[in-house]
């Protein structure tokens, strides 16, 4: 009996080490010689379970996991394996029930919090994360993920303003690198918040860790975008498509930039090659608005009575088919265009703006 528990020891200690060395397949093998003497051996479930999830086979690893708990309730390594399995599987509200009864054992373990917390944001339910990210704080004050959860908690609901709070927590503390993705994320609030000069520093400070990282390329592209400053937003949206030269929505962006600084010519070529990937509404209207710049009216006006058929609820073709009209000297046509978009029900801004203009 003794050289058989020996054996399983032996087996268990080599398993482990293999698994931190992510042999994972080689690691399962020993587990699985230990359940073939012991099948409820805790160590060597938990062990199987564990060599299963990191070899991305969730359903075994779940199996695993159960029979674990089956025999022994409350071992917490088997209950944060199967939480982690239904996190991996998208089944959160699972993983937060297999992760309250670790709670119960352990209810200021920060990592579980946080987890529990991840998975609440994922379900949109705003204020049990919010109310979990918050009790990690109150356990841990500075936690960065809690943190990081929080921004992006009230990122996901739109609270741009509430967001920043918390990422500017993470740039603000002292001798502690930034994540890279913690910049964008605040190069990204003010995008929403239109305070496209405030956003510049935080993406040159990301771009700066990595010349490549389309985030930053992409947040400095649409600031300079913004801002009307259409050559300088052409210099990040020409870095991506050297990276990514068929991004079809990169193309129509800096075929957009090529056009308001009126290189027709250098517009055309990038919305064809949008196009010429697969067909695009924002290339035809971009197209659209050349034939408009160019004289070319009539050829504008038939494109953009095509696309608001392809794409009625879209605003932008009504504002340039209702430009062209004018530009033809027909106001009530105009009128018409305007109305037959505000009779889908859509709010707009720009539309309201023109209508109103062009009726009183």
């Amino acid at each position: 009996m003794e050289s058989d528990d020996s054996n399983i020891q032996e087996l268990s200690k080599k398993g482990y080490a293999l698994l931190r060395e992510n042999k994972a397949s080689e690691a399962l093998d020993n587990f699985c010689r230990i359940l073939e003497e012991d099948a409820d051996n805790n160590y060597a479930l938990v062990g199987a379970g564990d060599a299963c999830r990191k070899m991305a086979a969730f359903n075994d690893a779940k199996t695993y996991y159960q029979r674990c708990l089956e025999c022994h309730p409350s071992n917490n390594y088997a209950l944060f394996g199967l939480a982690d399995v239904y996190k991996s599987l998208n089944q959160y509200r699972k993983a937060i029930e297999v992760w309250e009864r670790y709670l119960e054992h352990d209810e200021k373990n920060v990592t579980v919090l946080t987890r529990v917390a991840d998975s609440y944001r994922k379900l949109h339910d705003l204020q049990n994360s919010r109310r979990t990210y918050l009790k990690v704080l109150e356990i841990e004050e500075m936690n960065p993920y809690a943190i990081i959860g929080l921004g992006h908690l009230h990122y996901d609901f739109k609270e741009y303003r509430e967001a920043l709070f918390y990422w500017e927590k993470m740039v603000d503390r002292p001798k502690k690198p930034v994540d890279k993705r913690v910049l964008t994320s605040i190069g990204n609030c003010h995008r929403k918040l239109k305070n496209f000069a405030d956003g510049i520093p935080y993406f040159e400070r990301a771009l700066e860790m990595e010349p490549t990282n389309f985030y930053s390329l992409f947040g400095l592209a649409d600031c300079y975008r913004g801002l009307n400053q259409s050559r300088k937003s052409l210099e990040y949206w020409d870095r991506i498509l050297e990276q990514d030269p068929r991004n079809k929505v990169i193309l129509t962006r800096a075929g957009d930039a090529y056009c308001n600084i009126g290189d027709y010519d250098k517009a055309t070529e990038y919305y064809h090659r949008a196009l010429d990937i697969e067909f695009d509404t924002y290339a035809v209207l971009g197209l659209a608005v050349v034939a408009k710049h160019e004289g070319r009216v009539d050829v504008a006006i038939d494109s953009l009575e095509r696309l608001v058929v392809h794409d009625p609820k879209n605003y932008r073709p009504y504002l340039e088919l209702a430009d062209c009209c004018l530009l033809k000297n027909q106001k009530e046509r105009a009128i018409e265009v305007l109305h037959s978009f505000t009779a889908y029900g859509i709010k707009n801004a720009r539309v309201s703006e023109l209508l109103e203009t062009l009726t009183t």
